[in-house]
């Protein structure tokens, strides 16, 4: 057990490189995660993440939605607001197609990732506020994300909101609230709380079983494409969650937010749950089916798979950042 706690810690703390090692070693070697796409793996392998996040998550946790409601109300609205607007945007000023369309929007109609939990507490946020946020949005994001993707992407390729609904409830609340309850219950046993410790390892792993079996499908079009399509999608998620973080900060500032709370809602606004937006696209937009018909439908898991790592990155280098102006203003 101490051997997978510290293969876990090692997880949570490489994830990106992580992430990054596996998408490559399924590039070169695909058939090692074909069996990702087949039926509804991805959906359950999404399902044991959210239900990892149950896990963590204590009745202390949603203390924060009775005693700062307004801080909750102000985070939500714009983690939901500012991401999908501004992918929505970029979408137009590089004249994606409707698929790309469609996994940009997507990933900006999401919640919040569990990882922005972890950078809250690296760069000394509020990390009361951060699991606040994410618990919240996660809760909203059956009906939040349906409609949002609906109204912004709609005009742009056909969305099934309702099938959209189910599965997010399906896939993503409901083992949220059985992880709750488990922690709820069982709670205060040790072999429990060991099993909690390595909780961030598996997280980890699944999510890369994800990127590793979105890899497998989208590697025809990449070699096809080759780096055209890499560096697109690149710029797209770099500016798109660099301005989530820069309009977070802002809105945190607007609102007279304190330094750490600007700096989580910075965190939770801009890395979003792109293993769900990954597997949402997989199974509306990128199914083997619609595959068969339109080899380019498999472009709509593509930005999601790249913000799968790409967020990881990005938030570990702002909570350092943040990190070093502490250490800047405690020399002075």
């Amino acid at each position: 057990m101490s051997s997978l706690l510290s293969l876990s810690r090692w997880l949570a703390r490489y994830t990106s490189l992580f992430i990054i090692l596996v998408a490559i070693l399924a590039y070169f070697v695909p058939d090692a995660f074909a069996w990702v796409q087949q039926g509804q793996r991805a959906s359950v392998i999404l399902g044991l993440i959210m239900l990892t996040m149950g896990c963590t998550l204590s009745t202390n946790d949603f203390h924060i939605l009775l005693t700062r409601p307004m801080d909750i109300l102000i985070g939500v609205v714009a983690q939901y607001t500012i991401m999908p607007l501004v992918a929505w945007m970029l979408a137009r000023l590089f004249h994606l197609d409707a698929f790309m369309t469609a996994g940009i929007i997507l990933v900006g109609c999401c919640p919040g990732g569990v990882s922005s939990n972890i950078m809250s507490f690296l760069c000394k946020g509020d990390v009361a506020y951060s699991v606040g946020m994410t618990t919240v949005s996660t809760c909203l994001s059956p009906i939040m994300t349906p409609l949002l993707m609906l109204w912004l992407a709609g005009a742009e390729i056909e969305v099934d909101a309702w099938g959209m609904f189910q599965n997010i409830l399906l896939v993503t609340l409901l083992p949220v609230m059985l992880g709750v309850a488990f922690n709820y219950f069982l709670g205060k046993r040790k072999d429990f709380l060991l099993i909690q410790g390595i909780m961030p390892g598996v997280s980890v792993l699944c999510l890369a079983c994800i990127v590793g079996g979105v890899v497998f499908t989208v590697r025809p079009q990449l070699q096809e494409t080759g780096l055209r399509l890499l560096l697109l999608t690149l710029a797209v998620v770099t500016l798109h969650n660099g301005t989530g973080y820069l309009l977070g900060y802002l809105a945190g500032k607007g609102f007279a937010f304190s330094t750490a709370k600007r700096r989580t809602l910075s965190l939770e606004v801009g890395m979003q749950n792109a293993g769900m937006a990954t597997v949402l696209a997989r199974n509306f937009f990128a199914s083997p089916a619609m595959i068969a018909v339109n080899p380019m439908a498999a472009l709509a898991v593509f930005p999601c798979a790249i913000s799968c790592a790409y967020h990881s990155i990005s938030g570990t280098l702002l909570a350092g950042f943040f990190s070093l102006q502490d250490e800047k203003n405690a020399e002075h």
